[in-house]
């Protein structure tokens, strides 16, 4: 039984190259693909031979700290169908703690698994290099493979069980976001440290702490041996009992599975209510899907969103030319984009055109329809701004800076939102009608003084943060902290006051707005 369903595995992973010829090249041209990140991240562990063995077992805690959790992570935030479903194999007849031990092994032959071959063959050639036994950083790699299979495992039950009918792919792709904001960010800040001959003592702490943790304790065993052979015994202890903690809770899942009735299945959501699916069934909820919907699909949108990241980066070349240093040059575009972010919104009644009157005769509340309304600008503009800062201090060169910098994007980002919540409802003005070219703008003789408040009122509530983070830059680098708290507090109060101040002008403000819907 337990050949028959391996030889079912590779069979599932060889139907990939079969079938039509544009399947069979994108199926291959993404195993390509991994097959080159593979061999990059191989090299990039063997440059480490010669490094010294402390950073040799931070970096290899790091990061395998990192893909442990990935394999957990991935299952229960992605759409995928397991193939290895134990319930698939409930008509064979098997017992549930044997049935797991087969699917446990078939688990080992898929493509995250087998990327880690070679990664884990390195990883013994860079310990044995650093004195560690064989033996031990061979059992090292197998307690890391196997913990990732059955972290995999678990996570495909859970998500069978619990997540299936609420899983869409608008999930994922917050969840991607998410990653992206904490990732980038850290990633630059890992970039911009002094690596030659140590390490950091913050990452180092981080190491050790992880190293006895299920993430890292695996691959901590052997880079715990490469720094202190003689405390190794805790890592390996908390490895093994991971693996067996994660065997028990294996077979317990598997068994529940056979031995329930499955739920009934579901209606695939892409073919559902999409982004309503995602947010609360809350009148503000589905606004901000409705507004995620126009945004992503409205070429209006899309163009005011490509236009910011230009608009900021003309501020440049102008800046160069007068010759101002290219270290004060790089924190001038970030807050740029953070200001007309916080602007965008200012007009988005009227991009609703007559569709405003399901609002309206729905008699939404005020603050809800301002709430749902600043949820697209939220989920693309925290991203953005979550890469874009870190890399601008990176080419300043001061992460000292870091702070203040952070206080004057909350504060301009912020205050803007607030603002436009009530510019939107006070004083909306014509924009292009739905379908028409973006940049086809119609005539109109108002909407300037609108635009025009938003932005001086965001730089004015960002005046306190401006100040702080310029004697922290000139005079004090103690200010940063202080421009901090100063814009995130100031940012916050003006979203606040907008949102609330906003929603009551959009109530009392109905029928005008219904009648320039109308007009326009």
């Amino acid at each position: 039984m337990a050949a028959h369903v391996l030889r079912l595995r590779l069979a599932l992973l060889t139907a990939a190259l079969r079938g039509e010829a544009a399947h069979v090249t994108r199926t291959v041209a993404g195993l390509a693909v991994v097959a080159g990140a593979v061999a990059l991240a191989c090299w990039a562990l063997l440059t480490l031979d010669d490094a010294p063995d402390r950073v040799v077992q931070t970096i290899t805690v790091l990061g395998g700290s990192a893909v442990t959790l990935a394999f957990v992570v991935a299952p229960l935030v992605t759409g995928i169908e397991d193939p290895l479903d134990p319930r698939r194999f409930a008509v064979l007849g098997v017992a549930p703690a044997p049935l797991a031990g087969m699917v446990s092994v078939a688990g080992f032959l898929s493509l995250p698994v087998l990327a880690l071959v070679p990664l884990g063959a390195c990883l013994v050639v860079v310990w044995t290099s650093h004195g560690v036994p064989w033996p031990l950083a061979v059992l090292s790699v197998v307690l890391a493979v196997a913990t990732c299979v059955l972290l995999a495992r678990v996570g495909f039950a859970v998500a069978a069980l619990v997540l299936n009918e609420r899983r869409s792919r608008e999930l994922a792709g917050i969840f991607l976001l998410a990653v992206l904001v904490v990732v980038v960010p850290v990633g630059v800040f890992l970039a911009s440290l002094e690596w030659r001959g140590r390490v950091p003592a913050q990452l180092a702490d981080v190491a050790d702490i992880l190293a006895l943790t299920p993430l890292g304790a695996a691959l901590g065993t052997a880079g715990v041996a490469a720094v202190d052979p003689g405390a190794v015994w805790g890592p390996l202890v908390v490895a093994v009992l991971t693996l067996l903690v994660l065997a028990g809770l294996w077979v317990l899942l598997v068994h529940h599975m056979l031995t329930t009735t499955p739920r009934p299945v579901a209606v695939r959501e892409r073919g559902g209510l999409g982004w309503f699916t995602v947010t609360r069934g809350t009148p503000a909820g589905a606004i901000a899907a409705r507004s995620l919907v126009y945004w992503m699909r409205d070429r209006r949108y899309l163009v005011n969103i490509a236009v910011i990241p230009v608009a900021a980066a003309l501020t440049i070349l102008p800046l160069m030319v007068v010759g101002v240093p290219a270290s004060v040059i790089a924190l001038v575009p970030v807050p740029l984009m953070a200001l007309f972010l916080g602007w965008l919104p200012h007009n988005d009644l009227a991009y609703d055109s007559t569709a405003i009157w399901m609002h309206i005769a729905g008699a939404v509340d005020g603050v809800a329809d301002r709430v749902g309304r600043l949820v697209p600008v939220l989920l693309f503009g925290v991203p953005l701004l979550a890469v874009t800062v870190p890399l601008a201090i990176w080419v300043h060169g001061d992460w000292n800076t870091l702070p203040a910098l952070i206080g004057v994007c909350t504060a301009l980002f912020l205050s803007g939102l607030g603002l436009s919540s009530i510019a939107s409802a006070l004083s909306p003005y014509p924009v292009t009608r739905p379908g028409d070219s973006p940049f086809q703008q119609p005539q109109r003789t108002g909407g300037a003084a609108a635009q025009a408040l938003v932005l001086i009122g965001a730089l004015v509530a960002a005046v306190p943060a401006l100040w702080w983070g310029w004697l922290a830059l000139t005079s004090d680098p103690g200010d940063t902290w202080i421009s901090l708290w100063a814009g995130v507090v100031a940012g916050v109060a003006v979203l606040l006051a907008g949102v609330f101040v906003g929603g009551r002008v959009f109530e009392r403000a109905s029928g005008r707005l219904m009648e320039f819907a109308e007009a326009t």
